[in-house]
């Protein structure tokens, strides 16, 4: 290999040589060459996933439906796929006032080339930061934003020095200046527990149908069937005849319209 490429002129060399270089743009910024970019790009497309999982509804939806499948004691039935699917077209639903913002907001300013990738960026962090700190509890805000020693600034600095036993209740005075790593992990554990105290609500009638078959078979002497088994029927046609699918779907878009 080395020694075509040693026969090659040094313009036809340098031309099958990926440049990695960046140039100054015409408006003081910097332009990477199109490998630095690609390579750029790859990059981001990696955190799509997380963003997913972690700064939407996603996990309280997956989360719920994951225990009502437990609940009811069924081991693959809807199966990951089903679920899967089900809690991104709902994370969807949930989503779409959102996203619209930021479509509206963000994006058709930058693509009409009227605000720059910056200022685009900014905008559209604004509906999702305003999403999540409505579903964080001011808690587990105040939380993390002790462990990562983030003051509050301008006004609220202000507010917090004035009233201090409104930080002492929870309460954070500058929820809106907060960054992203401090929202973040603070909207994902109210999300999980959300998720738990949910899917609490939603064993309890279940557990009470077991309970209720294993009384029964004990005092026929039924030893060797499982309650398991006979209670599943029964939770299916309750569920059914509840109607649960309406009464969770529901319930799951309610709670994050509080």
């Amino acid at each position: 290999m080395a020694l075509p490429l040693s026969l090659l002129p040094l313009d036809a060399l340098a031309q099958t040589t990926l440049s990695l270089s960046s140039t100054p743009g015409a408006d003081g910024g910097t332009t990477w060459s199109v490998p630095v970019q690609t390579l750029l790009f790859f990059s981001a497309l990696s955190f799509i996933p997380a963003v997913l999982l972690l700064m939407t509804s996603f996990t309280r939806i997956i989360i719920v439906l994951s225990l009502l499948r437990q609940a009811m004691g069924l081991q693959a039935s809807p199966p990951n796929q089903v679920l899967v699917g089900m809690a991104l077209f709902l994370t969807a639903f949930v989503m779409s006032p959102t996203l619209e913002r930021i479509h509206t907001e963000a994006y058709q300013p930058f693509a009409e080339q009227r605000i720059g990738f910056e200022a685009a960026l900014q905008k559209g962090s604004e509906p999702l930061r305003a999403f999540m700190l409505k579903q964080t509890r001011a808690s587990d805000l105040e939380l993390f934003a002790r462990m990562a020693r983030v003051a509050p600034t301008g006004e609220h600095a202000q507010k917090h020095e004035a009233s201090p036993a409104a930080a002492r209740e929870g309460q954070a005075p500058s929820a809106q200046d907060m960054p992203f790593r401090v929202i973040v992990p603070a909207f994902v554990i109210s999300e999980l527990k959300t998720a738990f105290q949910i899917g609490f609500m939603i064993f309890i009638p279940f557990i009470l149908i077991d309970l209720i078959c294993a009384s029964v078979l004990m005092s026929l002497g039924m030893m060797m069937v499982s309650p398991v088994l006979v209670a599943l029927p029964f939770k299916l046609v309750l569920f059914v005849l509840a109607d649960g699918w309406n009464l969770l779907m529901g319930s799951l878009v309610a709670s994050f319209a509080g």
